[in-house]
């Protein structure tokens, strides 16, 4: 052996064409693929590599569920459900399921939330789903090594926040702290300095919102002050992220409802609700935007059974067709969020 293979990508080819057989390689085998030699390791695994896939069209979107693991047939539920992350290969159409947590293995901490950029994906905080504490954890999943890594925690304790993430960076707004006052406030955490930067803070206090990116802006959608829990804001308020600056918007959101995990952006940059476009996904609804489609679940009255379905994009962005997914039963679970994952 020697050292050739550290040199040469693919012995015996020329590096830009051994490069773009690596990059052709769907992202389940770089697992199998990073275990070839130290080189094929650091350059699957690296920024670079991730951009220049993306550059090259060989990379898409999966859908990633924060959603209740199955039971045993021969076990009788006792509390609350356990989650777990599913993701939907929307390109092989099939289903897998992330492995835990390490630090929890018996399920991810309530609540927590997700979200993914430059291939990877996040969980942060939550509730310990021992003793209901929240928590500022912090975890990193990466594809490539099918591996979690905690990264710094979060500076503040926070419970129903909005997230979005985008171009390295994860951005957290809002929510409440331990004693139930809601947030104005906002972080931003750079996933390769592993550090955590304030931002300026919102307009006014936003518990219960959620997050979404678009374009290079972070919007916070809707929650509700202190003083009037329950009470949603029809506001919205979004971070520029050039400019560092927060702007505010009235009505934004015009539905009555919590909008976590449903914010829709339509055709037109109007922000609406998933549960409004489809009568089988009116309650618990959730959506992940997978570019041509989306990928909805729901249930069309309290207590039905939760479906999926494929959400076609019509002219104009609106959704058009909604075609009901046969899911295997062990991903059949009531979703609580979800988000994208570009791999």
């Amino acid at each position: 052996m020697g050292s050739r293979e550290f040199v040469e990508l693919i012995p015996g080819l020329p590096e830009e064409i051994g490069l773009e057989c690596l990059t052709r390689l769907h992202y389940s085998a770089h697992g199998v693929a990073s275990r070839v030699c130290k080189r094929w390791l650091h350059l699957l695994q690296s920024r670079d590599f991730y951009y220049h896939r993306r550059k090259a069209g060989q990379t898409h979107k999966a859908a990633c569920f924060v959603q209740a693991l199955p039971v045993p047939s021969e076990s009788k539920p006792l509390g609350p459900p356990s989650y777990g992350i599913s993701v939907f290969d929307s390109v092989t159409g099939t289903w897998d399921r992330v492995d835990p947590v390490p630090r929890y293995p018996a399920g991810l901490p309530f609540f927590c939330q997700i979200t993914s950029t430059e291939g990877k994906l996040f969980v942060t905080g939550g509730w310990d789903p021992s003793t209901w504490d929240p928590v500022r954890d912090v975890f990193q999943y990466e594809f490539t090594t099918r591996s979690w890594t905690q990264c710094a925690d979060m500076p503040s304790t926070r419970s129903f926040f909005a997230v979005g993430a985008v171009e390295g960076r994860i951005f957290v707004a809002g929510g409440h702290d331990e004693s139930k006052n809601a947030l104005s406030s906002a972080w931003v955490y750079d996933i390769n300095g592993n550090e955590w930067s304030e931002l300026g803070r919102m307009s006014e206090e936003r518990d219960e919102c959620e997050g979404t990116i678009i374009g290079s802006e972070f919007w916070v959608v809707s929650g509700y002050d202190t003083e009037t829990q329950g009470g949603f804001k029809s506001s919205a308020e979004w971070y520029e992220l050039g400019t560092g600056e927060w702007k505010r918007v009235e009505d934004g959101w015009r539905v009555t409802q919590c909008p976590r995990s449903c914010v829709r952006v339509g055709g037109e940059g109007e922000l609406t609700s998933w549960a409004e476009c489809d009568s089988a996904v009116r309650v618990g609804a959730c959506g992940v935007d997978l570019g041509d489609n989306a990928l909805v679940t729901g249930s069309p009255y309290q207590g039905a059974p939760h479906g999926f379905f494929l959400a076609e994009k019509s002219r104009g962005g609106q959704n058009g067709k909604f075609t009901k997914l046969d899911v295997p039963d062990e991903f059949s679970g009531f979703v609580q969020s979800g988000c994208y994952v570009e791999i």
